[in-house]
Parts: structure tokens; C-alpha cells; sequence
């Protein structure tokens, strides 16, 4: 599926394919929360980060993270990234796994699919007037599930060839 996305300002516009467009995990880390101005962020649409078309790229700042533990100079692989300007989050991606990037849902201009259940993720980092929703189709992890973003979307049959 195609996924087109933007920043608030409009400094940002891109494009990239994902096989996997249901929004269904909510992370509630206190990195998450912070950047993401809220109570929790969706950051769990996976793209091949191949297929990203990018108009305004002098306009993205990266935020590249500080790993729990690790020296103050160790680089974090993990990086997010923001229009400079608007301060709007685009994705996020690691040097761990360069085959892919994570977009934020809140950055898809495309009309995503609801998903028929949602995962609750790092619910030990939520903070303490966050009311982390309950229900059959309600999920809640505290840290990470076992399964992955693929692994979701193939099991319910939601993978998109």
C-alpha cells in the first residue's frame, strides 16, 4: 500500500510502500510520550525504507536517541525524525534493520485502515494519568509482545502484498 505523508507546515511531503498499514500498537515509553505530545505515540507502521520519496529533505532534523546505560558518547542506532520547522515527527528508523522505516501514523495523509484490535506497549513507562484502555480487543505488554509489526498484520490475515 502506498502511503503518502507530510509534515504540519508542508516543509515535509513523502511517499513509501508498506505491507503492513493497520495502526494498532501504542507505545507509552516515556520517548514516545515526550515527542509525541501525548499520552502515547503510534509509531508501528512498518515501510521498506527502499521505496521513500522525499520532497524537503534539507528541512528534517534527526534525533537520534541515548540508549538506557550506554556511555554518553555510544550513538544510539535508533533515530526520529522531525520537520525543522513545524516540529511535526515522520518516522523513526535503526541501523539495525536499514530495510525499514517506521512512519508515525499522525504523519500518513493516506486514509489508514482501523484496526480490528490494538496492542498496549511499554504500559510500565505510562505515565500515572494516562488511562491505558481495557477490553477484549484490547491488548497490554509491559515491555514489547513477541510477536512482530509483521507478524501482527500476517496472523489476522491484514498483510498487503
Amino acid at each position: 500500500m502506498l502511503l503518502e505523508g507530510s509534515c504540519h507546515c508542508g516543509a515535509v511531503r513523502f511517499t513509501v510502500d508498506s505491507h503492513t498499514p493497520h495502526p494498532y500498537m501504542r507505545c507509552y515509553c516515556s520517548i514516545c510520550r515526550k515527542v509525541g505530545g501525548g499520552g502515547g505515540s503510534a509509531i508501528n507502521i512498518m515501510a521498506e525504507a527502499a521505496t521513500l520519496k522525499l520532497e524537503g529533505r534539507e528541512n528534517i532534523t534527526d534525533y537520534r536517541l541515548k540508549r538506557e546505560g550506554a556511555a554518553a558518547d555510544e550513538p544510539s542506532p535508533s533515530h526520529r525524525h522531525f520537520c525543522r520547522h513545524c516540529g511535526s515527527a515522520l518516522w523513526a528508523d535503526s541501523d539495525h534493520w536499514t530495510q525499514w522505516i517506521y512512519p508515525f501514523a499522525s504523519a500518513i495523509d493516506t486514509p489508514l485502515p482501523a484496526p480490528p484490535e490494538r496492542v498496549h506497549v511499554m504500559v510500565d513507562f505510562a505515565a500515572p494519568w494516562v488511562v491505558v484502555p481495557e477490553g477484549e480487543s484490547e491488548h497490554r505488554f509491559h515491555r514489547y509482545p513477541d510477536h512482530s509489526i509483521e507478524d501482527w498484520h500476517r496472523q489476522r490475515g491484514l498483510y498487503v502484498d
